[in-house]
């Protein structure tokens, strides 16, 4: 089998975003093999630093092991970094001839094991193992833990495999696609510091609706509440109110409304 350059395609059929990391087509440890199972892990990375701290060492290695060490890594919202379309050194030594090094595909995402899991990253896991397994020809049942195949390891912590597992199945049995809203926000515009439109208006809504503007945010408002919804320009007081958003859901604190930010302030 050789490099598979293929991978980036496969991640978009997601719907979530991707990123190629530079390089990515002719890295690997020589050519994949072949492709019989998935191995899901975390990366027991640093607990901040944004979406996706350890893309360096996950692409580079650690010391006395060479990266690249999975072909995918997973931010914590959503986004799918393409690493590697070669051979990685994910899982060794492995307890399934179907789930070694030569023979599967690695995902890391971003989690110091034990934090929660924000649930765009865990959609996101799901579709891209959903995928990868439509891609080669898999079943869900080779979709597995790292801890399942590597006694020696936890990872990823406190997910149920057989939840996913069965929602694994479910989207390569043609469950229903993205959801309205994944749809809806690739329309949407990026709101940042000093935008003035309705669109703000919406983000302070949703905001309110979510539980994330305490009543000190409109305090000194004319009017109060009723006059701190109906404004329609991003002011610092609204960045520093999104941040807070974003730390909760486990997106980049970087107060911008993107899609991965307006996908959970709407979602239902």
């Amino acid at each position: 089998m050789p490099y598979l350059t293929q991978l980036a395609d496969v991640a978009r059929r997601t719907g979530h975003p991707v990123t190629e990391v530079a390089g990515w087509k002719s890295r690997g440890h020589g050519p994949q093999p072949e492709v019989q199972g998935i191995v899901c892990h975390h990366t027991a990375g640093p607990a901040g630093g944004g979406d996706y701290p350890s893309l360096a060492v996950v692409r580079d290695g650690r010391p006395g092991l060479s990266g690249p060490l999975s072909q995918f890594g997973l931010g914590r919202s959503g986004r799918i970094y393409v690493v590697a379309a070669g051979r990685c050194w994910h899982n060794a030594p492995s307890t399934s001839p179907r789930h070694d090094n030569s023979s599967s595909l690695g995902i890391e995402a971003e989690n110091n094991g034990s934090q929660p899991w924000p649930e765009v990253q865990l959609d996101a896991y799901r579709r891209l193992c959903a995928e990868l397994c439509r891609e080669f020809g898999l079943g869900a049942s080779r979709v597995r833990a790292h801890r399942e195949v590597n006694t020696a390891k936890p990872d990823p912590h406190s997910i149920d495999m057989t939840d996913f597992r069965a929602a694994v199945a479910a989207l390569i049995a043609g469950a229903p696609g993205p959801s309205w809203t994944e749809d809806l926000v690739k329309e949407l515009p990026l709101i940042r510091l000093g935008d003035d439109n309705y669109d703000v208006k919406t983000v302070r809504g949703c905001l309110f609706a979510r539980g994330h503007v305490p009543p000190a945010a409109y305090a000194t408002v004319q009017d109060g509440l009723e006059g701190w919804l109906k404004s329609t320009r991003c002011d610092d007081g609204l960045v520093e109110l999104v941040r807070r958003f974003q730390q909760a859901e486990g997106i980049d604190p970087d107060g911008l409304v993107g899609p991965s930010t307006w996908a959970p302030l709407l979602r239902v």
